[in-house]
């Protein structure tokens, strides 16, 4: 048996290496488990290369409309090798650069798959299959973040070509003629922006009535708008039935018969967690009937010295999120009495064309919670610097508590839609967080001219002294 670490964390995603690094900031003898690359799901295949691409699209709607600026340029075209080459250069870069944090720190890193052997006083983790050997690991604590994998549909068998996953799309050496969509949330509906973006027919099969489910529906209108007028095909309320071949494409049949040809299927139908190699069941650490582990406040399971963070919790699966619940973790290890993460409150960015950021309640949400509440909303139509880079659809709106006598006061939600919104939500997330009021957030002056201006102007119309609106 190997050295005995004070923490062994199972699984190197953003859950486990912020696990890892926290504790071994804190003085703790930390191993780590992976079984591919450090940097997991986020850093391989999702955050990070997800949004490289989306840039891609960006640089290429700039170019296409340089024009409006008085630059004249030739069409351009997409050289998707050299998109790929770039998108992978971030990813090795980035991946380096943990690699090398994670050795600063002392971090013992396995190269391999971790399956849980014994939870005991001491807990003790089988590793096989990778450049480790077969190993084993002990330590006085276990974190499970071994992270999740795309769900996908019976009949729908993933081949990397004609249909894939978020795993495929995002390797594939070109984008497809045309593709269809399964499912309109997040994920589903950046690639769907993107590949439209980029020349792809695009449409997109959603089961529920509206697209982007949780985001606010002024900001999901705003974002549909935008998405049939670049001619992307949006079916809400529609179950997919099958699939078949037909002249070299894939005929996808959904609703009352409908049917669309298509080059690409894409599978966008959210992840589920990946616990199929852990042993939890050996070992006495439950599942709940879709797959994840149960866990407390402070992201303890029901076994004594074990906790789960990450995807693999039925918590939101954001890196962020999964960076909140390792140090939650860690804090409790160390008997520190942890904050618990407020998961009403977390900060949601969407960064499709143009993009969504948001936390804190709904104005549904809030009602539904006991609030009474009073609203702002400002577009980005009348912000000088929205005007100046050419993007001004969106808009700004605030949720605020109804105080007794009809003033408002305490920042409830943010909803934002918009030109580099997920660069804006900060200042949100903070006031709604800090319980912030809205005369509080109204006297801070706003730079100008920038796109965060609508925030402040959103906020101070509240207060009944709008300058703009």
């Amino acid at each position: 048996m190997s050295d005995h670490f004070d923490v062994v964390v199972v699984g190197g995603g953003p859950a486990g290496y912020a696990s890892a690094l926290y504790g071994a900031a804190a003085g703790l003898n930390v191993a780590m488990i992976e079984k591919s690359r450090v940097g997991g799901t986020c850093l391989h295949v999702g955050c990070i290369p997800a949004k490289e691409l989306l840039e891609t699209a960006a640089v290429f709607r700039a170019v296409s409309h340089a024009d409006t600026f008085g630059i004249t340029t030739s069409e351009p075209t997409v050289d998707f090798s050299v998109t790929q080459t770039r998108k992978q250069k971030v990813i090795d870069t980035l991946t380096s650069g943990l690699t090398g944090l994670l050795k600063h720190r002392k971090v013992t890193v396995f190269d391999g798959i971790g399956s849980i052997f014994s939870v005991g006083d001491t807990k003790v983790v089988n590793i096989s299959g990778g450049a480790s050997g077969d190993v084993q690991v002990s330590g006085d604590n276990l974190i499970i973040a071994a992270g999740s994998v795309p769900r996908t549909i019976p009949g729908f068998d993933v081949d990397g070509t004609s249909i894939v996953t978020s795993d495929e799309l995002l390797a594939v050496p070109e984008l497809p003629g045309s593709a269809a969509v399964i499912g309109g949330g997040a994920i589903g509906i950046e690639f769907a922006s993107m590949m439209a973006d980029l020349g792809t027919k695009v449409t997109v099969l959603e089961a529920m009535p509206k697209i982007i489910p949780g985001v606010d529906p002024a900001a999901a209108r705003v974002v549909e708008r935008s998405l049939k007028g670049r001619g992307i095909d949006i079916r809400t309320g529609v179950m997919v039935q099958g699939h078949e071949d037909v002249a070299g494409q894939k005929r996808v049949t959904f609703g009352d018969g409908e049917s669309v040809d298509v080059d690409m299927i894409v599978l966008s139908i959210g992840r589920r967690p990946y616990a199929d190699l852990l042993g939890l069941d050996a070992v006495g650490v439950p599942l709940d009937e879709r797959g994840f582990v149960p866990v407390d406040e402070n992201c303890r399971t029901s076994v004594p010295g074990v906790w789960a963070v990450g995807d693999i919790i039925a918590t939101a699966q954001l890196a962020h999120v999964g960076f909140a619940e390792g140090m939650v973790a860690i804090r409790d290890i160390l008997g520190e009495d942890p904050q618990p993460v407020d998961y009403q409150n977390v900060p949601w960015c969407i960064y499709c064309h143009p993009e969504v950021a948001f936390a804190g309640h709904t104005e549904d949400s809030a009602k539904e919670a006991g609030f009474d509440i009073v609203t702002s909303t400002h577009k980005f139509n009348g912000n000088g610097r929205a005007m100046i880079v050419g993007e001004t659809d969106g808009l700004v709106k605030v949720i605020a508590e109804k105080n007794a006598d009809g003033t408002a006061g305490r920042i409830l939600g943010v909803h934002m839609v918009g030109p580099w919104v997920t660069e804006q939500l900060g200042q949100g997330y903070l006031a709604i967080n800090w319980e912030a009021t809205v005369d509080e957030v109204a006297s801070f002056i706003q730079p100008h001219p920038t796109m965060s201006e609508l925030f402040g102007e959103t906020v101070m119309a509240l207060t009944g002294r709008g300058l703009h609106g």
